[in-house]
């Protein structure tokens, strides 16, 4: 029991050390794009407003391009955990 509590700890500590380097890319793909129309970068409420808008673009896009490939190995669309378990992967990994 506690073989399985300490790998299922080490499984939580590991995945919460990668979720900030996959935010940490795509705010630095937005930072690059926040600059206005004289090409000085934002700042302030319109750079914030700029990156949350960039990464919720950012995050259907992703999701967008890994609906058509969430399909099982008989080419049915998967459907449930399955699904989740996959979609969160891809986005992930489009994300990086």
């Amino acid at each position: 029991m506690k073989k399985i509590l300490l790998c299922a700890a080490c499984s939580l500590s590991l995945i919460a050390a990668a979720l900030p380097q996959i935010s940490f890319a795509a705010n630095a793909a937005c930072a690059t794009k926040a600059v206005d129309k004289n090409g000085k970068p934002l700042a302030g409420a319109a750079k914030s407003s700029f990156m949350k808008k960039c990464e919720a673009d950012g995050a259907k896009a992703a999701e967008a391009s890994c609906q058509p490939k969430a399909v099982d190995k008989n080419g049915k669309p998967l459907a449930g955990a399955a699904k989740a378990s996959f979609m969160k992967k891809c986005v992930s990994e489009s994300a990086s």
